[in-house]
């Protein structure tokens, strides 16, 4: 991991170099790193324990890191779970074929139309969540949380696996069953909103490319169900 976490830092710090001479040269701003050599010199005085360019690092990666990992993690469950249960496959398909039909590909306007697809990734996600001990937050001063006294400084992991297969708030808590997304959690979203329900994370500091993300799992595996009939190698040998 350090071997790699090595490389990765010296491939960003070759990318933030190439923006700090495009600067020199252009003075324009072109992207979210540009922005950032823009502004965070204004800001130094608020990261005394960090450099500028340590932080626009860390920053970049993790947006691409989030962008591409989280995605992809959820549209590979939903996949394995779908093809594992090929009754709840069979019912996406029928939904599709319904509102978008064989005459054209799925389109973005199709999506809120396809209530099963999106309560069958919801249920991926629940199950499976992209980010199982969520994001680290630390604590900015002292407090008490359910009775435990957590000093300043304390690093928090919140445990969303654990939480999404509550047996007091899930009914066959490890069972896939996009159906109760249609019913008995119908009001359930993926925004935070409730507790017990947080593939997202929740507040303030929720990932702030959670729309981004469900549009594009969401069209992705419209467009594979609406396109492809896929099956596992036992089925097809």
């Amino acid at each position: 991991m350090k071997k790699t976490a090595k490389e990765l830092d010296i491939a960003i710090q070759g990318w933030l170099e190439e923006h700090k001479r495009k600067r020199v040269v252009k003075g324009e701003e072109e992207d979210f790193m540009d922005v950032m050599l823009a502004i965070l010199p204004h800001f130094a005085t608020q990261f005394p324990d960090h450099d500028a360019d340590t932080i626009i690092k860390t920053t970049c990666l993790h947006l691409i890191l989030a962008a591409t990992d989280a995605t992809s993690i959820t549209l590979t469950w939903a996949l394995t779970l779908l093809l594992n249960h090929r009754n709840v496959l069979k019912k996406v398909q029928n939904e599709l074929d319904i509102h978008v039909g064989s005459k054209r590909q799925v389109k973005e306007s199709d999506l809120k139309n396809l209530v099963y697809l999106q309560a069958i990734l919801k249920e991926a996600m629940r199950l499976h969540p992209a980010a199982p001990l969520s994001v680290p937050h630390e604590s900015s001063e002292d407090c008490t949380i359910s009775g435990y006294h957590v000093p300043t400084g304390t690093r928090l992991l919140v445990n969303l696996w654990k939480i999404h297969r509550d047996p007091s708030v899930w009914t066959e808590p490890c069972e896939f069953l996009p159906e109760r997304f249609l019913t008995t959690h119908k009001d359930f979203d993926v925004r935070g909103h409730n507790f017990e329900y947080m593939p997202f994370s929740s507040g303030r500091r929720i990932c702030p490319g959670v729309s981004f993300a469900l549009q594009v799992a969401q069209l992705t595996l419209a467009s594979l169900f609406h396109g492809f009939d896929l099956e596992t190698l036992r089925l097809l040998t």
